[in-house]
């Protein structure tokens, strides 16, 4: 009988320890998480450190130079080092800010980034393959590997001379000069960007590339007697063909290889441009040519 009447009592007594013990433990979250509505105000009120709701990690906002306020956090959970390390990116922020940069470091790789995005807008706009599809190779097989999480204000000519040695090996030759043109406008695509958006100053040295290399050999031009050897060829070529659609476009091959030969242009780039309203007969000294319009070069076949 007093076994089953204690029962009530020590269930009575289960109840106030687990009371007591969620109060204990509110009052232990209100020590580690003070009121998440507090400020602590900095600098005459232009930094004001403050926690969000579910965080440790104080957060602060400052006030630029120029009226704006920017947000960032301190990464600290202690109030003390919080205090300190607000300052001191309210300090960075508005020595950048008189020096004409950022308030913020952008790395290399973030601006290029960027870089290859606004490439990528402007070769879906052409519409066909251009530099600008150099460009964006360049960028992200060179660039971003190696320069990766520096900052462009830092960069040295120490360090862009290291890069065009490291570039050397990694193309396992030595460069001509067509290709270090394609360097060379790849990173003022990315230094230009980086000015335009306010990340590094006008006033900020960059280094430049090196634009000299190996002079480019011109390729030799058909004889007449290779000529007449392609045609013979195609001649015959252009008749034979397993499937029906081969039997169709070999002889339409032959005639694009032929307009090639002579007139010089770029085959796809120029030639896939053309249109009927490019080309025109006209007469010149008595002798009539076929004028065809190309984009970026004029030919005049006699």
């Amino acid at each position: 009988m007093f076994s089953k009447a204690a029962a009530p009592v020590e269930r009575h007594t289960d109840d106030k320890s687990a009371a007591l013990s969620k109060t204990a433990f509110r009052k232990l979250l209100a020590v580690l998480c003070p009121n998440q509505n507090q400020s602590i105000y900095l600098r005459d009120g232009e930094v004001v450190l403050y926690q969000r709701s579910r965080s440790l990690l104080y957060q602060c906002r400052f006030k630029l130079a120029d009226g704006t306020w920017q947000r960032q956090s301190t990464g600290k959970a202690s109030v003390e080092q919080a205090i300190v390390r607000a300052c001191e990116i309210y300090d960075e922020a508005r020595f950048r800010q008189r020096l004409g940069l950022a308030h913020r470091t952008h790395t290399t790789a973030q601006i290029c980034a960027e870089t290859c995005s606004q490439l990528r807008r402007e070769i879906d706009g052409k519409g066909k393959k251009t530099a600008l599809n150099d460009y964006l190779s360049i960028i992200e097989r060179y660039f971003v590997p190696y320069f990766g999480n520096k900052g462009l204000e830092q960069i040295t000519h120490t360090d862009i001379r290291e890069f065009e040695l490291w570039r050397d090996r990694q193309m396992m030759r030595r460069p001509k000069t067509s290709t270090l043109n394609n360097f060379t406008s790849a990173w003022s695509r990315v230094v230009g960007l980086a000015v335009e958006r306010g990340y590094i100053s006008e006033r900020v040295p960059v280094p430049k590339l090196t634009s000299r290399g190996v002079k480019g050999k011109t390729r030799a031009a058909f004889s007449a007697e290779e000529v007449a050897q392609l045609f013979a060829f195609m001649d015959a070529w252009q008749l034979g063909g397993r499937l029906g659609v081969e039997r169709e476009i070999r002889p339409l091959l032959r005639d694009y290889i032929e307009m090639l030969l002579y007139t010089g242009m770029r085959h796809g780039t120029e030639a896939m441009g053309i249109r009927w309203s490019n080309i025109e007969w006209h007469t010149k000294d008595g002798v009539k040519y076929l004028r065809i319009w190309v984009d970026g070069k004029t030919v005049i076949v006699p």
